[in-house]
């Protein structure tokens, strides 16, 4: 998603691969645009991100009695 502001300052999402050239006008008004650069904020969702890639190896379990 980027978001481009127009010439009278109101500003708009659009989806567009980073492949792609950026936009020089507004799709629906033909005004002339530019892209507004947002902060990329990395979002951590769902267990595990710090619990599996930060955590203490386990201590080994000692093996059961009847284990050959």
């Amino acid at each position: 998603m980027y978001v481009y502001r127009r010439q009278d300052g109101s500003t708009f999402e659009i989806e567009q691969r980073m492949s792609e050239e950026r936009l020089v006008s507004c799709p629906t008004t033909g005004q002339t645009v530019e892209r507004v650069l947002q902060p990329f904020t990395p979002r951590y969702t769902g267990a595990g991100f710090y619990s599996t890639d930060h955590r203490k190896p386990k201590a080994h379990e000692p093996p059961k009695q009847g284990d050959a």
